[in-house]
C-alpha cells in the first residue's frame, strides 16, 4: 500500500477522517496477514514509511502508524503519505548460550 491521505473533506470532520484512515490501514494489515505464506516462511512483517509527502517519508514500525496519524492531525497537516509493504520472514533460531 502506497497512498496519500487527505484530512480535508467538505462534510466530515478531520478527526473522523483520521479514524476512517486508521480503520482502512488496519483492514489492509489484517488482509495481508491472512495471505498464504511462501514455503519455509513463518510470518509476515511490514516495511513502513510515513511522512507529510512521499519524499519526506521516514521508516517507522507498524505500531507507530496510529501515533503518527494523530500527530499529523494535531499539527493540522492537510494530509500525509503512508507506505506499507508486506514481506515474508522466517524466525531466526536462538543461540544455545542464551
Amino acid at each position: 500500500m502506497k497512498k496519500n491521505f487527505s484530512f480535508t473533506h467538505p462534510k466530515i470532520q478531520p478527526a473522523r477522517v483520521a479514524d476512517a484512515v486508521k480503520h482502512e490501514i488496519k483492514k489492509y494489515l489484517n488482509r495481508e496477514r491472512r495471505k498464504q505464506l511462501p514455503a519455509g516462511m513463518d510470518y509476515w512483517t511490514f516495511d513502513c514509511r510515513f511522512g507529510a509527502t512521499e519524499d519526506a517519508a521516514e521508516k517507522i514500525f507498524t505500531s507507530e502508524i496510529n501515533k503518527r496519524i494523530d500527530a499529523a492531525l494535531e499539527q493540522q497537516l492537510a494530509g500525509f503519505y503512508v507506505e506499507i509493504l508486506a514481506r515474508a520472514c522466517q524466525h531466526q533460531p536462538r543461540d544455545a548460550a542464551e
